[in-house]
């Protein structure tokens, strides 16, 4: 049974520091080491979730999961992302957490999903030392210009959380927004864009993918592009879910590095989502799907969703990521994603449909059941 509120608190103190930690000396070990390191953790974190998050509890019990018996990560029984919006999946009651982040509704708008964070430390040094690595390639700083709501216009987005990180920790003079309360302010973005390339001085263009296809028509209506100075850099996040029209993501990065002259290399696709507190990068989009990597402290299995074991190699199934950062919520999310393990990554293939899309519904169904009973 879970234990008493001040035994909680106490012990979330231990495990931030665990996480912090593991997150700092993992860029400095060798990788016997990180594995050990990684599942050593990831069993503490489940002992912890599992003693103080009561529907996580209920749930692994009925799938047969106890501390006593979860020897590996592995075992850890992976929760299905749609559970975020039904239950409130935190260790620490809502009420002292630092942020709670939702999920922007584009399948249930009228239900979100909650991510509880009582210490932002985490997901920041989590961000902020991946980010380095996936981003900035040996820069200190880059001018950015940010295609995204600011953080206070949208408070609980972990995606304005994330870009106000990258801007206040790696931009460099100069650097802003340029989506303000009527949306993308398109004339400034092109001046920003005018001086970078008269000026000589690389940039780093960051946003969510469909602001991306916003400017490229702005400019196409112009008759304009663009050749940014090399260095320059380029994330989009998010894809098209949700928006007025798809687009191909071969020719959105064709379109991009003709717009920008920004090569599809250079084009860095950032896969993330509110549930998770770690975030994926590949290195670059020369050609489509592209690999995408995560830092030590994130792992990923591509699983059947309703057995919730592994597909054999090469093989579609749905992703599940194992997140350290997660210390309060859950370390391991089924999402509805598909794709294709690699040695050193996975193939991001779209969103979960027919079958597959069945099975992570029945997933859900199974973990709301155990969950509240």
């Amino acid at each position: 049974m879970p234990l008493p509120a001040n035994s909680s608190v106490e012990s979330e103190t231990s495990v931030v520091r665990n996480v912090l930690a593991f997150i700092q000396g993992s860029q400095a070990s060798d990788a016997h080491g990180i594995d050990a390191g990684f599942n050593a953790l990831a069993l503490k974190l489940f002992a912890h979730q599992f003693r103080h998050n009561l529907p996580f509890q209920r749930f692994c019990i009925q799938r047969g999961k106890t501390i006593r018996v979860v020897k590996h990560w592995h075992d850890i029984p992976a929760v299905p992302i749609d559970a975020f919006k039904e239950l409130t999946l935190s260790c620490q009651s809502p009420d002292v957490c630092e942020r709670v982040f939702m999920t922007s509704g584009t399948t249930r708008a009228d239900v979100k999903g909650r991510h509880y964070h009582p210490a932002l430390a985490v997901y920041d040094r989590s961000m902020s030392a991946n980010f380095r690595q996936g981003f900035m390639a040996g820069h200190e700083r880059l001018r950015m210009g940010i295609l995204f709501p600011t953080e206070p216009m949208m408070p609980n987005s972990s995606l304005a959380h994330y870009l106000a990180l990258a801007l206040g920790e790696f931009g460099a003079p100069g650097s802003r927004y340029f989506v303000g309360p009527m949306g993308l302010e398109t004339d400034a973005l092109i001046a920003f864009l005018r001086r970078a390339q008269q000026g000589h001085e690389p940039v780093g263009l960051l946003g969510a993918s469909f602001s991306f296809v916003h400017l490229m028509d702005a400019l196409a209506q112009r008759g304009e592009s663009f050749q940014m100075p090399s260095g320059s850099r380029l994330l989009d996040t998010g894809g098209f879910k949700g928006q007025s029209r798809e687009m191909p993501m071969d020719t959105f990065y064709q379109r991009l590095s003709v717009a920008l002259g920004i090569g599809r290399g250079d084009c860095i696709n950032m896969y993330g989502m509110t549930e998770l507190s770690t975030q994926f990068y590949d290195r670059g989009n020369a050609s489509v799907p592209s690999v995408k990597r995560g830092p030590p402290w994130i792992r990923s299995r591509v699983l059947d969703p309703v057995t919730g074991l592994s597909v054999p190699q090469g093989e579609r199934g749905i992703l599940a990521h194992c997140d350290l950062g997660n210390f309060n919520s859950v370390t391991t999310v089924l999402t509805e994603d598909v794709g294709i393990a690699v040695d050193d990554g996975f193939l991001l293939l779209g969103r979960a449909e027919g079958a597959q899309a069945k099975g992570c519904s029945v997933a859900v169904d199974e973990f709301l059941r155990a969950a509240t009973a």
